[in-house]
């Protein structure tokens, strides 16, 4: 399905379980329901963010988003994560009240009902929704998609606390208050880690198991005249993956046969990966000292013998230095 219509279906779904939500609160006066009616109100607003953010990040680059408007998504989730927790805050708060002043609750069975309903909808949803987030590599259809997975198993608490409650004699408010403070810790939990992974991205921090198959594919299926790869960067923007890295040539390599293995390097990766790639490639002349690390069977320019080419992988591939100058790299 289309990321922004799967978007729009989640955005106002969130609308109407959010008038269900309050409802059960309102008819029931507990603070158990109040935890589900809070994640709520965090997935209506959020659904209309993200909502937002897919339209204005499927945009296509221009002059002052050189690299398009992809990064909205970071954004996107971290102010979901942001609302996630303080609306466990904010139940914790509601929590402590009700210990201190006790709230008579009332019609738990209705509450119950509703509860239910919406946390069934909410766990289909949210399940959907992380599949074709993964599948479409787009980071708000995967928030979203957990959040409501979160909610829909703070609603199997809630429904036990809400059956325990119907069961137990009637002055057992601290129960209620009990099972909220528990689900607004792990709301707090799940809150900092999409708040976390937000920040990362909006940081340009590696996505260490992507990078680390990328760079395999290209250990596993280098040419000969691939003599080094280093300076390599692994960055995403919305849905596009963007590589750039400094690769060596031998030096008497045209302008056209660089541009040649330029591409082959490109179909490589984007043959591999599910998602639109961007590749930058600086081209760098080979070195008489990288002579031991190239594997070039005919080289007219050769000085000294082949020894071993250089095993690129995650912890020296980074590096802006050219590979061989001090001594071969073998990992």
């Amino acid at each position: 399905m289309n990321i922004i219509r799967l978007q729009r279906y989640i955005a106002f779904f969130s609308v109407f379980l959010f008038i269900g939500k309050m409802i059960a609160w309102y008819i029931t006066n507990s603070v158990m329901v109040l935890t589900d009616a809070m994640e709520g109100i965090v997935n209506m607003v959020t659904g209309f963010l993200g909502l937002y953010s897919i339209i204005l990040a499927a945009k296509p680059r221009d002059t002052n988003h050189p690299y398009g408007h992809g990064k909205v998504q970071f954004l996107s989730s971290a102010v979901e994560g942001t609302l996630i927790i303080i609306s466990g805050l904010v139940i914790i708060y509601e929590s402590i009240e009700q210990l201190i002043i006790p709230h008579e609750l009332k019609k738990l069975d209705i509450g119950l009902l509703i509860v239910v309903g919406a946390g069934l909808v909410n766990y289909f949803i949210g399940k959907y929704a992380e599949i074709q987030g993964k599948k479409q590599n787009a980071l708000v259809l995967i928030s979203a998609g957990k959040h409501l997975i979160t909610d829909s198993y703070s609603s199997i608490a809630i429904i036990v606390g809400l059956l325990l409650l119907m069961v137990v004699p009637h002055n057992w408010y601290w129960l209620d208050s009990a099972v909220a403070m528990i689900f607004a810790i792990i709301i707090l939990i799940t809150g900092y880690k999409i708040l976390k992974r937000s920040i990362s991205g909006i940081m340009d921090e590696v996505d260490v198991n992507m990078a680390k198959d990328i760079i395999a594919l290209l250990q596993k299926n280098r040419f000969a005249q691939w003599i080094d790869l280093h300076n390599l960067r692994v960055i995403q923007y919305g849905d596009v993956i963007h590589l750039d890295a400094h690769m060596t040539l031998p030096l008497f390599y045209s302008v056209v046969e660089a541009e040649t293995e330029v591409n082959n390097l490109e179909k490589l990766i984007q043959n591999h990966l599910s998602h639109p790639i961007e590749v930058f490639i600086h081209i760098d002349a080979c070195e008489a000292y990288q002579c031991k690390i190239c594997s070039l069977s005919e080289c007219s320019y050769r000085k000294d013998p082949f020894a071993q080419q250089v095993t690129w992988n995650i912890y020296n591939i980074w590096e802006n230095t050219k590979h061989g100058q001090t001594a071969i790299i073998v990992v």
